[in-house]
């Protein structure tokens, strides 16, 4: 993951349906039909954190919710309001290959990246498995690849 410019004026809420303290992305840096990249700063009041370090639930979860931007932006329209509109279900259908280097700290900033591999979409719901990999400065922490399912309700 290079230094370059990033649009930081992407609104989480018209692909995420996570609120806090489940929100596990604090920006989404840069997005397309296929990629994704994420940041999220570990905070001490985070609920995976325990004893000054995300745990792996935490550090799981945060790299779900980056893959999950990518599919979950085709069931959001601009003019989305996030706090009266509940549009999708989604969650981890399964986790393959993953690999856990490194837990980060409080403090730190986990940029993560994302890569749709396959995808099958219906009228009202997605299935997609996609390769992550979560980074701590140019510390690789963890990948894998993970199967996620989002349904319209």
């Amino acid at each position: 993951m290079s230094e370059q410019a990033y649009n930081t004026s992407i609104d989480i809420a018209h692909f995420l349906p996570h609120r806090r303290p489940m929100l596990m992305v604090d920006a989404i840096l840069d997005i397309s039909a296929e990629h994704v990249l994420c940041s999220f700063l570990i905070d001490a009041g985070n609920i995976f954190v325990q004893d000054n370090t995300l745990q792996e639930v935490g550090l799981m979860e945060h790299m779900a919710q980056t893959c999950s931007s990518i599919v979950g932006q085709r069931f959001y329209s601009k003019d989305y309001d996030p706090e009266s509109d509940k549009r999708i279900i989604g969650f981890i259908s399964g986790v393959k290959q993953m690999t856990i280097f490194k837990l980060p700290e409080v403090g730190q900033e986990i940029l993560t990246v994302s890569s749709l591999t396959s995808k099958f979409d219906a009228d009202d719901y997605s299935i997609c498995t996609m390769q992550v990999e979560a980074k701590q400065e140019n510390e690789l922490l963890a990948t894998a690849e993970i199967n996620l399912f989002l349904k319209k309700q």
